[in-house]
């Protein structure tokens, strides 16, 4: 019943990040980098026939939709870097990477207009800030120490 414990975390999932600028900023560049590189090799190949599943990359120009996914991963990276320097937030690196990797993978398969791309970059921040925002509330800090202390 130790997955179910809320007391019993791992400690590599969920901790505080402390440290320096230069790793914040490294930790951040390094995670977008990466999400946008999964998403653009993802968009090279289809898995299964044309009916099933995302197309493959559009024709066109691809620098504008990496351009802009690195700006929005490095948004939503750096909304998750900053929160987990305060308190301990599960899976940081995890959400960010997916996050820019399913923007980046979606934008290149289909290449939408602006406003839907700016629709698509607003919904990975907004999910960046939420799971932010579920780590800094007030009883979400009070819960993960309750079971570690005496008499808690």
């Amino acid at each position: 019943m130790e997955l179910l414990d809320p007391s019993s975390s791992d400690d590599y999932e969920e901790t505080v990040l402390p440290g320096p600028l230069w790793r914040h900023a490294l930790w951040v560049a390094g995670i977008t980098v990466l999400g946008v590189g999964l998403g653009w090799a993802g968009a090279l190949f289809r898995i299964g026939p044309e009916e099933y599943g995302l197309p493959s990359a559009a024709p066109g120009a691809v620098w504008p939709y990496l351009v802009a996914w690195t700006a929005t991963g490095l948004g939503a990276a750096a909304a998750l870097r900053t929160a987990a320097a305060r308190v301990p937030v599960y899976a940081p690196g995890q959400i960010a990477v997916v996050l820019t990797l399913l923007g980046t993978r979606l934008s290149l398969g289909w290449r939408p207009e602006a406003p839907a791309l700016c629709a698509m970059a607003a919904a990975e921040l907004t999910a960046a800030v939420i799971w932010c925002a579920l780590a800094l509330r007030p009883g979400a800090r009070d819960n993960r120490g309750a079971g570690s202390t005496p008499g808690g």
